[in-house]
């Protein structure tokens, strides 16, 4: 018991260590509604409740990605799903294609409508046999 002690308290110990090194670093946080935000983390409490400065919301479609500028963000640590370290080296050898806010926008709203008929026709088939399946609200996407 006393050893489970001492183990708790340095794995305690260097996560905050990890943590206040790892201040004012870029960062990528994936939350649970499926958004990707990357900022440059400046606060975090024991709740994981996030803090990020000159955050940008990524939004990825098919090999192309649009990052919209959001500033000042606090998420709430329940939202959160991970939270990496950005490689600066790495992040300029992209094999993704950068395109602007518009264009990415409306290949994400074209995706997400094709996604929805696709997702009306499996309802409408499995209907068509008598079947049910649950709402999609009451699931979590992650």
């Amino acid at each position: 018991l006393g050893h489970a002690r001492i183990f708790t308290f340095f794995s305690f110990k260097h996560c905050v260590l990890w943590v206040i090194v790892k201040l004012k670093e870029k960062h990528l946080v994936l939350l649970r509604d499926g958004r990707t935000l990357i900022g440059i983390l400046r606060s975090i409490d024991q709740f994981a409740n996030l803090v990020l400065h000159q955050t940008v919301e990524r939004i990825h479609v098919g090999k192309k990605f649009g990052d919209i500028p959001r500033g000042i963000f606090l998420v709430r640590g329940e939202n959160v799903v991970l939270l990496g370290e950005v490689d600066l080296d790495k992040e300029c050898d992209q094999i993704l294609q950068r395109v602007s806010i518009e264009e990415i926008l409306e290949e994400q709203r074209t995706e997400q409508q094709a996604k929805q008929e696709s997702e009306r026709l499996k309802l409408q088939a499995v209907k068509e046999r008598g079947l049910s399946i649950p709402k999609a609200d009451t699931l979590d996407d992650f």
